[in-house]
């Protein structure tokens, strides 16, 4: 019998417990391990932080889903791992050991790079539901006194998605308040331009992320090192592209809120040769640790390199399809493994992002997300605003019902109606 760990129940963990569960024979045990009693859909952050979800909405308590589907469930934190004995040690003192263990607990946000960032400083995050019912309150107390508003990404961040998403959410809240003559808004990045999202762009998404800036009335300052945070007040350089400084901003706001750049989580950068010095885990072409075989790794933990240098460090974003290619080759992997088969599956490793806009949205497919490209394609229009709440509808009732093995293409690719996986337009 074997026992395979995974830890981490997110966008990442969860679907990897439940296919894992599918493929083994019920002799083998599947645990899955999360701080949290619940699942939290994090897409649907942005609309937390501006009151049109409430954390309640977007998350599913997971005891009942999994014992029903035979996966033990431990609500905890993973302190340490030995990966030589092949062990966990819990934060409550329980050991436990496994024969197989995948890694899906998302990053660290580290705020802690950038003085003054963070829900501790004085800038707010849509990066977990916590967070983003800080954001709401926060915001709050802005519609009472409105002012400046900066959203964006910080130097090394690699989830830009959200960054727009909250930038476009925000000022369609605030027109439909009547309250956006007052809010002048700036979209601070990392990235070298508009729209390139840390995949070197999607299409032209230049064009298409500039002009719904341009109609929104958000200024933006690309190529950005935010160096410092202070109340109200957010320090910017902003760098040509030989990377000198090509100005220096002082930025007054009276709300914002920034993507951090992420890290590994603290019990897994601490494994000797498991992570590169980010804390990301290091994996060959079948999610496998090359240095201890028998952990793999999924989601946004997983190291993957930027697709491109850029003059502000800029990582490249796991989406949620690429995520789930991830889960598909993992969990296939794993029981191979377990049966004496080779161990053959691979990622799509391809990109597919929905963002909203609040009352529009756009969507962006990358085959693969490394260029050059079989697919390069974008779209915009309402139609991508209410394909993401009708996903969100369904990937929760998935997650209730205990059926969330990876779902993005058949869902996401029909919804969408525009890519086959054979890599044609239509």
């Amino acid at each position: 019998m074997a026992h395979v760990i995974v830890i981490g129940a997110g966008l990442g963990g969860i679907p990897a417990a439940f296919d894992l569960r599918k493929r083994l024979a019920k002799e083998h045990r599947v645990t899955l391990i999360g701080e949290r009693s619940y699942f939290e859909f994090t897409p649907s952050n942005p609309w937390i932080a501006v009151g049109w979800r409430t954390t309640e909405q977007t998350r599913v308590e997971m005891r009942e889903p999994l014992e029903r589907k035979g996966i033990e469930w431990i609500v905890g934190r993973v302190q340490g791992i030995d990966a030589e004995k092949s062990a966990l040690s819990l934060a409550d003192g329980k050991n436990l050991s496994y024969d197989y263990l995948v890694i899906a607990t998302g990053p660290r946000l580290a705020f802690d790079e950038v003085p003054g960032l963070g829900p501790e400083g004085f800038t707010q995050s849509v990066c977990s539901q916590d967070h983003s019912a800080q954001a709401w309150k926060r915001y709050q107390e802005f519609l009472d006194n409105p002012g400046p508003v900066i959203v964006g990404a910080a130097p090394g961040a690699s989830c830009f998605g959200p960054a727009y998403e909250t930038a476009m959410i925000i000022d369609a809240d605030l027109r439909k308040r009547k309250l956006r003559d007052r809010v002048p808004m700036t979209y601070v990045t990392s990235e070298p331009y508009i729209g390139h999202m840390g995949l070197g762009g999607v299409g032209d998404s230049k064009g298409l992320m500039e002009s719904e800036l341009r109609e929104r009335h958000i200024k933006w300052i690309t190529n950005a090192k935010i160096t410092a945070v202070a109340a109200n007040e957010m320090s910017v350089q902003e760098l040509d592209d030989a990377g000198a400084v090509k100005k220096e901003h002082k930025l007054p706001f009276a709300y914002s809120a920034v993507i951090p750049a992420f890290k590994g989580v603290d019990a897994v950068a601490a494994v000797p040769g498991l992570c590169n010095p980010r804390g990301f885990v290091l994996i060959d072409k079948h999610q496998r640790n090359p240095k201890y075989p028998n952990i793999y790794s999924v989601g946004v933990c997983v190291a993957i390199p930027p697709v491109e240098v850029t003059v502000v460090a800029t990582g490249a974003p796991k989406t949620g399809y690429m995520i789930e290619s991830m889960v598909s080759a993992a969990a296939a992997n794993i029981a191979a493994a377990i049966a004496g088969a080779p161990i053959e599956a691979q990622a799509t490793w391809n990109a597919i992002c929905i963002a909203d806009f609040g009352d529009t949205g756009a969507a962006f497919v990358a085959l693969p997300q490394i260029p050059p490209r079989n697919v390069t394609w974008s779209r915009k229009g309402k139609w991508v605003h209410l394909a993401k709440i009708a996903f969100e509808k369904y990937f929760l009732r998935k997650v209730r019902t205990g059926s969330l093995t990876p779902i993005y293409e058949t869902y996401v690719l029909k919804a969408l109606g525009v890519v086959s996986l054979k890599g044609g337009e239509r």
